[in-house]
C-alpha cells in the first residue's frame, strides 16, 4: 500500500511547479547599485549645486550617513523573522495591520511619482538631442520601453537590468576621470572659465550658491 501511494505521488510532485531563484548576485547587487543612482545624479545635481554651492556635498555625505543606518537595521529586523517579505510587514507585525496597510500603499504611491519624474526627466533629455520631437512621443515609447522590460522573463529581465546599471557606473566612472583631467590641464572653456579646484570656494565661498 505505502509503495502505491509512493507511485501515485511521484509523478505529481514532478509535475508540481515551484519558485526557481534566475537572478544570480551579480544581478541583484547591480540592480541594488542601479537604484541608488537615481536622475536626480545626472540631471538634479547640477541645479542643486548651482543653488546651494558646492557644500551640497555635505548634505550628500550626511543623509548618506543616516539612511546606511536605516538599512542596517532593516536588514536586521528582516533576519530576525523569515517570513517577512518587505517592511510593511515589520510594521504590520511590530505596530499592527493599519502600519502595515499604510506604508504599504504609501510606498506604492513613492514609486509612481517616481516613475513619473524619470519618464518626464527622459522626456527632457529627449527634447534635447531631438527638438522636434513631441513630449507626449517621447513619454509613450518610455512608457512602453519600461512595459517590455517588465515584462520579459526574470532571467532576461535581470540582465538588462545588470548591464543597464553597468552603464550608468561607467558614467559616473568617466565623468570623475574627465573633471579630473579637466583640472589637471587646466582646461578652459569657451567664456573663459578654467577648471581648478579653486572654483570650490570662489565666487562667494564654499556655501554660496
Amino acid at each position: 500500500m505505502q509503495e502505491e501511494s509512493k507511485i501515485l505521488t511521484k509523478p505529481e510532485e514532478e509535475n508540481a511547479e515551484g519558485l526557481r531563484r534566475n537572478l544570480s548576485n551579480r544581478h541583484i547587487q547591480l540592480i541594488a547599485i542601479g537604484g541608488a543612482i537615481g536622475t536626480g545624479l545626472f540631471m538634479g545635481s547640477g541645479k542643486t549645486i548651482s543653488l546651494a554651492g558646492p557644500s551640497i556635498i555635505f548634505v550628500y555625505m550626511i543623509i548618506g550617513f543616516m539612511l546606511f543606518f536605516v538599512m542596517r537595521a532593516m536588514g536586521e529586523l528582516l533576519l530576525s523573522n523569515l517570513e517577512y517579505k518587505s517592511f510593511s510587514d515589520f510594521a504590520a507585525d511590530l505596530l499592527g495591520p493599519w502600519a502595515g496597510y499604510f506604508t504599504g500603499w504609501t510606498y506604492w504611491f513613492c514609486w509612481v511619482v517616481t516613475g513619473i519624474a524619470d519618464v518626464v526627466a527622459i522626456t527632457a533629455y529627449a527634447q534635447f538631442w531631438f527638438p522636434g520631437l513631441s513630449q507626449w512621443i517621447a513619454s509613450l515609447l518610455c512608457v512602453l520601453l519600461l512595459l517590455s522590460l517588465n515584462l520579459a522573463t526574470v532571467k532576461m529581465f535581470g540582465e538588462m537590468e545588470f548591464w543597464f546599471a553597468m552603464i550608468k557606473i561607467v558614467a559616473i566612472v568617466g565623468l570623475i576621470i574627465a573633471g579630473l583631467v579637466m583640472v589637471l590641464t587646466h582646461f578652459q572653456t569657451p567664456a573663459g572659465t578654467v577648471a581648478s579646484f579653486s572654483n570650490l570656494w570662489n565666487d562667494g565661498g564654499f556655501f554660496a550658491g
